[in-house]
């Protein structure tokens, strides 16, 4: 008995009945019409309700196949072919999966690590000041929850530190903004929130020997805020929850959050970012006629002066930075920025004496 199928030959929506002939290749003829033949090495059984048999041809129209009336007639052929039931093809698509997947994956990784600081930099700088405002009162709020709402009020030493900062704020060309604050913590520390809110840390104005030592601390994080070094660490932190969120102008959920986070326990500013900032801070003090030097002595006492760690810092060692602050050293022909008194009134700010040496190992870590 001649084994017969229904034919479909993939270019046309015609069923066919056809016979079949195993030759040197699988015939299928209709009224003694030979329509195709099918070289045995390049048939493969193609899907099919369980129970049935469907044959297809690599070298057939894709869409090509060949179903069994009669299944066992259909499985007398796949004897015929020695590959018609491996797995060569689903080999290949697994290999395809696999391949494709990786190259997602590669994707991602790549568009992490190139595609989303050149995002933030492409951003930063657009963001509007309302929005900005909005990020720096939001991880005002986190500020204020992580030291407990503990500032020093001092009205005198307030009043300094509003005249040195507004001083500051002006040569920095940068917009008006909330009133300086000073944190009573022992870390020796100072951040400028998005938006352009200073925070001293009390350890910082305990270690400063001048004015003009702290002015170069504050001038350096007004020049984080003017090249938006934190807008920018907070985009690419915050990644695509966080551009969606600039979208649609939503800046005060998980993304100001993270920056929080990271602005004010997280690492360091970059050794680029940091050696930027200086460069702006010293541009700032000249501009002021005062010489930058005294920045570079505060930064040494407070962070030490330990070169092992120069190539694995994250931002320039001290001493480094004391170069080239000593290097731009210019005469001093600016009026003082704090009288004596203002600036023992700033240093009295949160009340006689210092505070026990306790550091807050997270405020130390930014570093900035």
């Amino acid at each position: 008995m001649t084994p017969s199928a229904l034919y479909f030959d993939g270019l046309t929506s015609q069923r066919r009945e056809v016979t079949l002939k195993a030759a040197e290749t699988l015939e299928l003829a209709q009224d003694g019409e030979i329509l195709a033949r099918w070289p045995w090495r390049e048939i493969r059984r193609a899907d099919a309700a369980p129970g049935r048999v469907r044959l297809r041809c690599r070298g057939a129209a894709e869409l090509a196949r060949l179903e069994f009336c009669d299944d066992a007639a259909g499985r007398a052929i796949l004897r015929r072919c020695a590959k018609a039931g491996d797995d060569e093809d689903s080999a290949i698509s697994t290999a395809k999966i696999v391949g494709w997947s990786m190259a997602a994956g590669l994707s991602i990784l790549a568009l992490a690590w190139f595609g989303m600081p050149l995002a933030a930099d492409r951003l930063a700088p657009l963001v509007p000041q309302s929005w900005e405002n909005r990020v720096g009162e939001m991880v005002e709020q986190q500020a204020s929850t992580v030291f407990g709402k503990k500032t020093c009020e001092g009205a005198e030493g307030a009043a300094a530190l509003d005249k040195l900062v507004g001083k500051l704020r002006a040569q920095a060309g940068l917009p008006p903004a909330p009133p300086p604050q000073v944190l009573a913590s022992s870390a020796p520390n100072a951040f400028a929130l998005p938006g352009g809110r200073v925070y001293l840390l009390r350890g910082i104005i305990d270690e400063a020997q001048s004015p003009d030592e702290l002015a170069g601390v504050i001038a350096h994080e007004f020049a984080h805020v003017r090249h938006c070094d934190g807008l920018r660490r907070l985009i690419r932190d915050g990644g695509g929850s966080y551009l969606v969120s600039l979208l649609f102008g939503d800046i005060t959920g998980a993304g100001a959050a993270v920056f929080a986070t990271r602005a004010l326990f997280g690492a360091a500013y970059s050794r680029e970012d940091e050696t930027a900032a200086d460069a702006t801070a010293i541009e700032v003090l000249r501009g002021l006629g005062r010489s930058p030097a005294p920045m570079g002595q505060l930064l040494v006492r407070v962070t030490g002066n330990d070169e092992r760690l120069s190539l694995l810092a994250s931002h320039p060692m001290s001493s480094d930075r004391l170069a080239t602050m000593e290097a731009a050293r210019v005469a001093t022909t600016g009026p003082d920025l704090l009288d004596a008194g203002e600036f023992q009134a700033l240093k009295a700010i949160c009340g006689a004496g210092k505070l026990e040496q306790k550091p807050e190992k997270a405020a130390e870590k930014k570093g900035g």
